[in-house]
């Protein structure tokens, strides 16, 4: 199912049916309270278009603009806007409970890598077979990531054992 986003456009020129209206040029300054006839006569004389920028004011506020350029620009700073916005990633990394001194320095730089770049980082301890009677292990193991990555991160909540995963998310220290 597609979701459509309905945006209100502004009502520009002969869709303002309105009586009066407070009109403001396009320099900017209050032109006062006058019918919309003659604020649509003001902007078709400038080559420009009248907008309706405030229909819940006490009388509803017009503007004389260039419409498509008002448009274009709108579209322009929410493509920025867009841009601009960063979308957080959480990347796992696996170890188990006896992970050999290189496998854990990689992992380590791995990890660092992933924080560094703004990311978040959940370091998840896998349980197999018998090891599950040994989840100090584990826990060891997950304490000195918390260690070592001290510097530059900090844990979000204490390790967490859920079935036979032990996990912890680290955050970048900000």
């Amino acid at each position: 199912m597609e979701v459509l986003t309905i945006k209100q456009e502004l009502l520009i020129n002969e869709q303002i049916r309105l009586s009066e209206v407070q009109l403001i040029s396009d320099s900017g300054e209050k032109l006062g309270i006058m019918s919309s006839k003659e604020a649509l006569d003001l902007a078709i004389q400038k080559n420009l278009d009248l907008v309706l920028v405030s229909p819940n004011g006490n009388p509803p506020v017009c503007k004389i603009m260039n419409y498509g350029k008002y448009k274009f620009e709108q579209a322009k700073r929410e493509k920025e806007a867009k841009k601009k916005q960063k979308s957080l990633e959480v990347k796992e990394l696996r170890v188990t409970p006896n992970t050999e001194e290189h496998d854990f320095n990689f992992k380590l730089k791995n990890a660092r890598k992933f924080l560094e770049s703004g990311s978040k980082v959940k370091i998840t301890v896998r349980f197999r077979g018998r090891e599950l009677n040994y989840v100090k292990l584990g826990e060891d193991v997950l304490n000195r990531f918390i260690e070592e990555l001290s510097d530059i991160a900090t844990p979000e909540k204490k390790p967490l054992l859920e079935g036979k995963n032990m996990f912890i998310i680290f955050s970048l220290n900000k």
